[in-house]
This record gives structure tokens, C-alpha cells and sequence, in this order.
């Protein structure tokens, strides 16, 4: 008979070894003993699995201190010597169960396994950490697995056992600090948490699972049992990471592109069938998803995510997101998705104080919580917090086939006093301001991505001058494929708000850009982050009367869709949506019942068709032997010119920008060599909305006059307001 102290432990949940005592265990004497600890029982009764025949009615002992039935039964097999498998059939007010007894199983997590997460160096934690769909000596079920090494106690609490922690306590792993248990007969769809009991006895707020692959819709918080997803095969290496490739980006807010006609979310299926085929008609290449997984407030956008392995529940199942991706891909689209790897929300049912003390996060606030956004800043340090994110960036690449991550706030990372004042911070080991431990996280991140993964891609959002942030560690850089380039859009976007008669004395910020444009991989993008918080929408921003702003506008994306750079629109900019960007709502469609939205439109559609299929705009981005000035300092007309370059010398663009409403008759600018100069798009076409003016039948010819420091040259008339591209046929 098991001790009464111990017994009593049990009852109360207080007992940080429930394997030690429950389940078939042989006393002193050889006698097998069954001890399970059922709460609100009426009965149990055990039954051999082999003979399916009653063997043992277990007593349910009363113990001093618990009032009432204590739930606790326990009783010896007389006659038998050997353990044998076993049933438990358990009689509830409301009817009878016979399930197998979960502390029969043996450990879930090998040693191998174990050495590896205690190392913080398993390449695929999410294998075995979680909730997963398992079958073990033939019994279905599902394994839970948690990482708690301060704690005392951990159970699964759900609604199998109605929430209780004294049901499914687990089994203390203590050489990784894993907590595991296997609960037979239970299936996918089950919502559940952990319940913790802190080392100092305090019982903690239930906590969502780390490693959980789904969860409810909010308000409510648990996990659900959901298993791996199947892997979706993803495509070789391609467009998602070549260098010399077209990459023309669609950025959404899944949330508020479009709204159903009740005003709630679309479902993963309906985005599949309006998103994609939208995207692929105006010709992005790429989808970026602004973040999927599971956060608790829609206002922060998914940027505080507490469910990194989760998709969130707003769309529907973690399936039909998988399914999203592959009609993604069959459609011609890659998929990035925005990750959150620098910080998580406070809110209790997460990861913070996950056992009762920082596990996921710093202890010292100076280093743990973020000043600007009220989050906890993770761990880069621990090895267990360093393989929980390595192992989540892998995660969607290998299960769901995404083909990219643009890492968040990277900028926050990489820096000790970020938006910090002086006092505010901690310095690194050599006394400097570097996050020595965020770099090794994130050169670590792209190095198991690039081995595992090699054809996927990262976008490092990056707004400083750190070096190198796009080349690999071995020559030590961050290892991303890309930056984005926040200089570029900062200057442009100042410069393009100045009315044209001013802008002469700006001109540097449309030309700045080159001098650093080939230090890195840059993406050129107007995101989300530009038209929000009394920024103004991009039609907004821009100065003049109505007609102004769209042919500045138009101006705009022509010099962006010119300029060496992958290039990056955010959802709304490519209809000139008035309004800021509201998460709250659908975008303004019915604007495109107006020709002039509608020629935005048609222009992004236009410039993409012409970006894809012309490979001196893409192929030679980051190099400067792709780029080459014609004119750059012509401040008092606000007119650049410059020739876009790909692999075949034979095929030239020469592209040509005019800031200023006045039209340019016989402009003459530098050629490279005589022949003819096709005009392939004129973004001040009427179809577009503008005002028709052009080169007659769309060509020029070169002439042997000297301009711009070249022998040849042409005369041009320059549309007012417009970006101009010119293929030269030699």
C-alpha cells in the first residue's frame, strides 16, 4: 500500500513523480499493486488486455485531509508475480470507460532525443516536443511533451479529464527538463493546456503548449491536439532564391484584404480562390503573408505572436493553410510568410514566466522587455530558447512548404540598447552594444535553413547599417538572402512628397540610394508599415491637384519597378487606396470603379508583365554591372535617366524619370550605341489614366550627337509626372 503521504500528494497534485507510484508496480514482497488516481469516479475496475476478462475491482481509499471520495485507488493482484498488460475500465456518473492506463507506457522521448534538446541542439524539436497523433505497443493515442525544468509539477489538463490537474500529471525527463506523458485513446481535435505547479508551490495561469501545431479561435486560448502536418513537397531551388530572378512581392494582411459579405474573415479556401488568382493576374511572383501564427490581439497585426508553431485559427485549420500554400505554388506563386523571432506579448496563458521563472525570456528587464511594444524580449542566450526558434523557422519551411520568412524587427535584435536611453541596458561579455547572442542565433537560423532548406529564402526587415546583412557568416554576414532596403524607401518617399517645384532641392534622395545599392541583396519596399499611423495611404502622400497625385503616383512605381532591387507593394497601393490601411476592415474595392484606380492598377499589372519578361531589370540587382547613370545630376528639371543591364549585352533598358508636371519636348540624353529605342511602357499612357504624351510610334532613333559624356544620343519628348522605359535595339 503506497504510503499515505505520498497518496495524499497525488490527491492534491502536489506529486512531481506520478510514475514512481502509479500504474503496476511489485512491492517487497513481489506483490503487483495498480494505484490511478481518478477524481469523481464511482468505480474501477482493472482488465486484462489479453483475456478482456475483470481481474481486480480496485477499493478507493479514504484518506485523512480529503474530504469526501478521494479519487485515489489502489489495490494488490494476489496470484500474480509477472506484470501483464492491462485495461481500465472506470465507472463515471454519466457512464462507463475502458481505456488503457497511461502510466503503463514506457518514456516517449529517447535518449538520443533527450541528449539532443538538453543540448539545445535537435534539429527538429517539434518532432518530439508537443502534441503529437501516436501509436505505441499498439495502442492509439497522443503524446504530449513540454519543456518546463523549474517546475514541480506538470499535468495535462483538457477537456478529456474537464480541465483537472490531478488526472494526466507527467513524467519529469530531468536530464533535458522535459515533462512527458502518453494519454491513450485520445484523437485530434481535443483542446488542452498544462497545468504547472511552480517550484516554489504556486500553482500557475494554464499554459497554451510552446510546440502547440494548433489552437482556438481567440478569446479562448488552448491548444488543440493536431499532430504534424504531412509535408508538403516543396519545389527545387528557383525563384524563391535566386538572385538573377524577378521577384515582384504582394504584401497582405490576410485579415483585411477582403472581409465576407457578413464582415468576418475569409476562410483559407476562399482566399485560395480569390487572393491567388488576384495576385497572379496583375503578375506578382511572390505572396508575403503578414504574420499567420497564432497571436491573442488582432491589433497587433500577428506581430506578437504567442503560437509560433500554430496557424492561427482566424482562417481555419492548420490544413487548409497547407492547402493555401500549394494552390500557391500550382498557380506559379512563391509564399513568404512574415516570423516573429524578437519578442512575445505578456499575456498570461503564454510563454511568459512559462514554469515560474524566465524561461523563454530574460529575468533582468534590461535585456527582457521591449521598451517600444510592452513585449518580452526571448533568450537568445539559452540553448533550449536558441533551438525552440531555429527549429520553428525549419518548421514552416519542411511542413508547410513555404518558400520564405521575412524576419521581423531585426534591428531590435541585433542591438543591446535599441530604443533604450543610457542605464537602460545591459553591454555584451566586451562591454559594446552588439547582441552578440542574436547574431549567432540568426546566422545559426540561416545556416540550418540553407542546409536543409536550400531553395527557400529570408527577408531580413533590417533598418540600420549593419554590414553585411545579406552575405553568408563564412564572410561574416547574417546569412539572409535579402534586405530590405529602408534607406531607399524613406528618401523616396520624402522626396515624392515635396511639391515639384521644390524638388530640385532634393534631388540627392532619388540618387543617394546608389551609392550603397550593391553593398547588399536589397528589396525595395512600401509596406504595410507606410501607410498606417497618420502616414497617409501612397495617393495620399503624394502633393498636387487630383491628377497630380496619380501621375506622381504612376511616376513613382515606374522608377521603383526601374531601380536595381526586388521589389515589394503592400496591399491597397496598386488600386491608390485613399484611405490608411485599416486591419479592421476590407480594402476600399469599389475605388476601381474609377478609371483612375483602376489604371493604377493596370499599370502594376503592366510593369510586372514587362519586370518578368525583361531580364535586364531583374537579373543583374546587386551588382553594378547591372546598373549604369546617364544622367544623375539634372536637378533643375528633376529628370534621371540610367540603363538597366542583364547577362545578354545585347539587351539594354533605358529608363528615364520626369518629377515635374511639365512635358519635355526634345530632351536629348546619352545613348549607349546608335540603333532604334523601343518604348515599351509610358507610365503617363492613357491607359493608365494620364495624359497620352509620348514618341511618335513609340520609338526613337539614336543620333551621333554628343550628350552626357556619350557619342550617341536621342531626343525624346518626356511625358510631365512619368517614368518612361526604353529597349534599345542595336
Amino acid at each position: 500500500m503506497l504510503r499515505k503521504a505520498e497518496a495524499l500528494a497525488l490527491c492534491r497534485a502536489e506529486h512531481g513523480d506520478p510514475f514512481a507510484v502509479l500504474g503496476m508496480h511489485a512491492d517487497s514482497k513481489g506483490r503487483l499493486w495498480i494505484r490511478t488516481l481518478q477524481p469523481g469516479a464511482l468505480a474501477v475496475s482493472v482488465i486484462d488486455a489479453e483475456s478482456g476478462e475483470e481481474v481486480l475491482e480496485l477499493p478507493q481509499r479514504k484518506l485523512d485531509g480529503i474530504p469526501g471520495a478521494s479519487g485515489f485507488f489502489e489495490g494488490s493482484l494476489l496470484g500474480r508475480s509477472k506484470p501483464f498488460k492491462y485495461r481500465l475500465r472506470i465507472l463515471w456518473s454519466g457512464g462507463a470507460q475502458e481505456t488503457e492506463d497511461p502510466y503503463s507506457f514506457p518514456t516517449i522521448i529517447g535518449d538520443l532525443d533527450a541528449w539532443l534538446l538538453a543540448e539545445g541542439s535537435h534539429l527538429r524539436p517539434f518532432e518530439r516536443l508537443g502534441a503529437h497523433l501516436r501509436e505505441i505497443d499498439g495502442v492509439k493515442g497522443v503524446t504530449f511533451a513540454v519543456w518546463a525544468p523549474d517546475a514541480q509539477r506538470v499535468s495535462v489538463i483538457g477537456d478529456f479529464n474537464t480541465w483537472d490537474g490531478r488526472r494526466h500529471p507527467m513524467r519529469l525527463r530531468r536530464e533535458c527538463g522535459v515533462w512527458e506523458l502518453f494519454i491513450p485513446r485520445l484523437e485530434a481535435g481535443a483542446c488542452y493546456k498544462y497545468e504547472i505547479r511552480a517550484r516554489d508551490g504556486r500553482v500557475l495561469p494554464h499554459k497554451a503548449d510552446p510546440y502547440g501545431f494548433a489552437a482556438e479561435l481567440r478569446p479562448s486560448t488552448a491548444s488543440i491536439v493536431h499532430g504534424l502536418p504531412a509535408k508538403e513537397k516543396r519545389r527545387t531551388i528557383g525563384a524563391s532564391s535566386q538572385l538573377d530572378s524577378p521577384i515582384s512581392i504582394y504584401e497582405v494582411h490576410l485579415g483585411s484584404w477582403r472581409r465576407d459579405e457578413n464582415g468576418g474573415f475569409l476562410d483559407w479556401k476562399h482566399l485560395a480562390e480569390t487572393l491567388i488568382p488576384y495576385a497572379v493576374d496583375l503578375g506578382f511572383t511572390h505572396l508575403e503573408l503578414l504574420p499567420i501564427s497564432e497571436h491573442p490581439f488582432d491589433g497587433s497585426w500577428g506581430y506578437q505572436p504567442l503560437g509560433l508553431y500554430a496557424p492561427t485559427a482566424r482562417f481555419g485549420s492548420p490544413d487548409g493553410f497547407r492547402e493555401f500554400v500549394a494552390a500557391c505554388h500550382r498557380a506559379g506563386l512563391d509564399v513568404i510568410v512574415d516570423w516573429v523571432p524578437a519578442h512575445f506579448p505578456t499575456d498570461e496563458h503564454g510563454l511568459a514566466r512559462f514554469d515560474g521563472q524566465c524561461l523563454y525570456e530574460h529575468a533582468d528587464p534590461r535585456e527582457g522587455m521591449h521598451q517600444d511594444w510592452g513585449t518580452l524580449i526571448y533568450n537568445f542566450g539559452r540553448r533550449e530558447v536558441f533551438n525552440y526558434l531555429v527549429g520553428n523557422a525549419l518548421y514552416w519551411i519542411e511542413q508547410y512548404g513555404v518558400d520564405g520568412l521575412r524576419v521581423d524587427a531585426v534591428a531590435s535584435m541585433l542591438y543591446r540598447d535599441y530604443s533604450r536611453k543610457h542605464g537602460e541596458w545591459v553591454p555584451n561579455i566586451y562591454g559594446g552594444r552588439e547582441n552578440l547572442e542574436a547574431v549567432h542565433f540568426l546566422r545559426r537560423m540561416n545556416e540550418v535553413l540553407g542546409t536543409e532548406c536550400p531553395g527557400a529564402a529570408t527577408y531580413a526587415e533590417e533598418s540600420t547599417a549593419w554590414p553585411a546583412v545579406s552575405r553568408p557568416p563564412s564572410m561574416g554576414g547574417l546569412g539572409f538572402h535579402f534586405k530590405w532596403n529602408m534607406g531607399w524607401m524613406h528618401d523616396v518617399l520624402d522626396y515624392i512628397r515635396h511639391d515639384p517645384v521644390h524638388r530640385r532641392y532634393h534631388h540627392h534622395q532619388l540618387t543617394f540610394g546608389l551609392l550603397y545599392a550593391f553593398t547588399e541583396n536589397f528589396v525595395l519596399p512600401l509596406s504595410h508599415d507606410e501607410v498606417v499611423h497618420g502616414k497617409g495611404s501612397m495617393i495620399a502622400k503624394m502633393p498636387g491637384d487630383y491628377w497630380q497625385k496619380f501621375a506622381n503616383l504612376r511616376a513613382l512605381y515606374g522608377f521603383m519597378w526601374a531601380h536595381p532591387g526586388k521589389k515589394l507593394l503592400f496591399m491597397g497601393g496598386e488600386f491608390a487606396q485613399w484611405n490608411e490601411w485599416n486591419d479592421a476592415g476590407s480594402l476600399d474595392w469599389n475605388l476601381l470603379d474609377f478609371p483612375q484606380h483602376d489604371g493604377i492598377r493596370a499599370l502594376i499589372r503592366d510593369l510586372n508583365t514587362l519586370y518578368r519578361k525583361t531580364p535586364a531589370l531583374y537579373e543583374i540587382d546587386f551588382d553594378h554591372h547591372g546598373f549604369e547613370w546617364i544622367s544623375a545630376n539634372d536637378s533643375d528639371n528633376s529628370i534621371i535617366a540610367f540603363l538597366r543591364r542583364g547577362k545578354d549585352p545585347a539587351r539594354v533598358m533605358l529608363c528615364v524619370c520626369n518629377f515635374t508636371p511639365v512635358v519635355r519636348e526634345g530632351y536629348r540624353i546619352g545613348a549607349p550605341g546608335p540603333g532604334t529605342y523601343h518604348e515599351r511602357l509610358n507610365t503617363d499612357s492613357q491607359y493608365y489614366g494620364g495624359s497620352n504624351v509620348g514618341n511618335p510610334f513609340g520609338r526613337v532613333e539614336a543620333e551621333p550627337t554628343p550628350a552626357h559624356g556619350r557619342e550617341w544620343s536621342i531626343a525624346l519628348t518626356l511625358p510631365p509626372l512619368a517614368t518612361v522605359f526604353l529597349e534599345w535595339e542595336a
